[in-house]
């Protein structure tokens, strides 16, 4: 199984997004790969807050949200820990939101709409890094 670390215990998953229909796209992708979705929320504050609470291993974090969007989220988590690894997923393919992202040392990205097997690509390759 690809969510397991070399230990057994699952990569634990912090899914953000405004679409609950994408949270469970992604939660069906990874748990049957073992990956572990420990905490779910539908915008950036929610996800911050959460955040501190659960340490996730990766976040995929949706970048257009109500009450704070992705990017802001995603640059106050990375101010908490700049090692926290986060995949932005975007509809859009824009530089300037590629650009801003990166500026906050945020290198992995994918494209919605994403296939299961994407997602699972995008998670093993930024927890190998």
């Amino acid at each position: 199984m690809k969510g397991l670390r070399m230990d057994g215990t699952a990569i634990r998953v912090m899914a953000v997004d405004d679409s609950p229909i994408t949270r469970k796209m992604i939660k069906k992708a990874l748990e049957p790969e073992g990956f572990a979705i420990i905490g779910e929320a539908a915008n950036g504050r929610d996800a911050v807050e959460m955040y501190n609470k659960i340490k996730p291993d990766v976040i995929t974090m949706d970048v257009t949200m109500p009450i704070m969007d992705g990017l802001k989220a995603a640059q106050v988590i990375k101010e908490q820990n700049p090692a926290q690894k986060i995949i932005m997923l975007s509809a859009m393919s824009d530089n300037d939101i590629v650009a801003e992202a990166r500026g906050w040392g945020i290198v992995h990205f994918c494209a919605k709409p994403f296939k299961p097997e994407e997602i699972v690509e995008k998670i093993m390759q930024v927890i190998s890094e």
